[in-house]
């Protein structure tokens, strides 16, 4: 990971700007956190969504050795193509919110800011404008030349990782292998320990099937292509069991469990964010700079109603902040 100092600001890209992304960002200048931060937005749509939402926010533009202060945002500017319409993603946008994920990536791998954060993008806008865009994980990875990136979302003690991402779930059988499960369970195991410093983490693996394939009564994979996988792990010294079905792997009070590895998106994700919605973190294990975000989309329905909850941003920050040492 690069080397990074306490003083050095966290870096928060704005999201899509036809979204609740915006606001959020904008919110942060009413906190304690308004000093410790840069973001990645277009300042003029900044300006004028403040505007709309009848807030007086000082917006200054971003220089490495000017002073930041409480109730200011700097601002790297990112200019959009077109300024957006609340509710309407335009296409042509896209190009421009992915240079501003280069950017900040660029700054945090050289050590100018201590960790990324990032607010919502639309994926539907990204495809439509002809990009391929699975999703920050993935891009995020591609940019860092991370083989195998780890998504994880967290609230409290809470951990939930995915060992596949955004899939069809009829594709989700085929990609699993026990080669990536180790993978992904290596990456998990590494960061719980280097990142979030717990010593000799112990994770739990769901199963794929119900009742993890009941003896191979309800499907292969269990015992095929999970149960070698966590067995390679074991022996690595990994403090890792499974598969356990995925009905009774999420216990409540588990104080033995560090963190469960789900086979696919809606297997674990509506659990954590039932459990703690608007206050999760999403976190992407593996790359070699941090990175968390919110657990929640562009609310495109709700963008420029002032009504955005900024719970999760917040969170989120705290949680890079916390990860990288300050």
């Amino acid at each position: 990971m690069a080397s990074t100092h306490s003083t050095s600001p966290l870096i928060v890209t704005a999201g899509e700007p036809a979204g609740i992304g915006p606001e959020l960002c904008l919110a942060l200048a009413e906190t304690e956190w308004s000093s410790r931060l840069v973001l990645i937005a277009d300042i003029d749509m900044l300006a004028d969504r403040a505007e709309m939402l009848g807030k007086s926010i000082r917006l200054s533009e971003y220089k490495a050795s000017s002073r930041r202060s409480v109730g200011e945002l700097q601002v790297i500017s990112q200019p959009l193509v077109n300024q957006p319409d609340c509710g309407r993603p335009d296409p042509a946008n896209a190009a421009s919110l992915l240079e501003g994920l280069r950017r900040a990536v660029d700054g945090c791998v050289c050590g100018e800011f201590s960790a990324l954060v990032t607010a919502p993008l639309q994926k539907s806008a990204m495809m439509d404008a002809g990009i391929q865009f699975s999703g920050h994980t993935e891009f995020l990875a591609e940019l860092t030349d991370t083989p195998m990136p780890v998504m994880l979302l967290t609230a409290g003690d809470l951990r939930v990782a995915l060992a596949s991402t955004h899939l069809p779930l009829r594709d989700v059988p085929d990609y699993l292998t026990t080669d990536k499960l180790v993978a992904v369970l290596q990456v998990l195991h590494e960061d719980l320990i280097r990142k979030f410093r717990i010593q000799d983490p112990a994770i739990v693996v769901c199963g794929l099937n119900p009742h993890a394939g009941e003896g191979g009564h309800l499907g292969a994979e269990d015992q095929e292509i999970i149960a070698p996988a966590v067995a390679s792990c074991a022996a690595l010294g990994m403090n890792v069991r499974g598969p356990v079905p995925a009905d009774t792997a999420f216990m409540p009070d588990d104080s033995e469990t560090d963190a469960i590895l789900a086979m696919y998106h809606d297997q674990g994700l509506p659990v954590i964010k039932y459990a703690s919605f608007g206050h999760a973190i999403n976190v992407t294990l593996g790359l070699p700079i941090i990175r968390t975000s919110v657990d929640h989309g562009t609310a495109l329905d709700i963008a420029g109603k002032g009504v955005a909850d900024v719970g999760s941003l917040i969170a989120a920050i705290e949680l890079a902040a916390t990860l990288a040492g300050q």
